[in-house]
């Protein structure tokens, strides 16, 4: 199990000085490669130390992706909002490509290991439910004072179903090789309005039929 994260200042900073380490290793040598010695000594910890912080490589990694939520969460918190749910996914989306533009050659190398789909590593495994509560709570933040209504049912299931096409962003960023992920950053763009255009057409009762029985499903996959 995961030690408790500490809470110094020293403590952070130690903990992301090794999680810089990794990731310079991770990039350079592959993440198989890699070991925790590894991992210590370029940040300059002992290995003991080193295990203090992350019981192991995927432990280190999911520390990873717990930083990237707050960095996110951070930037989103700074950036104004707007009323409108386009509006407000579109910061919301364009603000991760933001934070995550210096890791970006990073998680083009990691993929394959994340896409396995027993590995722990996976953003729907167990190990990464900490950090996908933590970017479903920016989801749901999100939604809470839009200027947008839709149908109770998907109102109520927005945050998951944003969290889910904010993974679909996730795997475009991935494969982006344009500079600055410009073309990421016309998905978002152009997306934007269609997730608003599509939420405000939940209210019509004729879609129903089709609505609630997704709905189900997407429910029914998540248990």
């Amino acid at each position: 199990m995961p030690r408790p994260e500490p809470t110094t200042a020293r403590g952070e900073e130690t903990r992301r000085q090794i999680i810089d380490a990794a990731l310079r290793l991770f990039e350079q040598n592959g993440f198989t490669k890699t070991t925790m010695r590894a991992i210590a000594g370029e940040a300059g910890v002992s290995v003991g130390n080193a295990y203090y912080y992350f019981t192991s490589k995927e432990h280190l990694v999911q520390g990873f992706y717990e930083h990237i939520q707050a960095l996110h969460r951070e930037r989103v918190e700074e950036t104004p909002r707007g009323d409108s749910l386009a509006v407000r996914w579109q910061m919301m989306e364009l603000a991760f490509v933001d934070v995550a533009a210096p890791y970006h050659e990073f998680g083009g190398k990691f993929f394959a290991i994340a896409a396995e789909p027993t590995s722990p590593l996976s953003p729907f495994s167990d190990e990464s439910r900490p950090a996908r509560q933590a970017s479903t709570t920016i989801m749901s933040n999100l939604v809470i004072g839009a200027d947008v209504k839709g149908d109770k049912r998907l109102m109520a299931a927005l945050p998951d179903l944003l969290w889910l096409a904010h993974m679909g962003i996730v795997l475009f960023w991935v494969h982006d090789r344009s500079p600055g992920q410009e073309r990421t950053r016309l998905l978002i763009r152009r997306t934007a309005p269609l997730v608003e255009r599509i939420v405000a057409l939940s209210r019509l009762r004729p879609l129903r039929p089709v609505l609630y029985p997704a709905l189900d499903l997407i429910e029914e996959l998540r248990n």
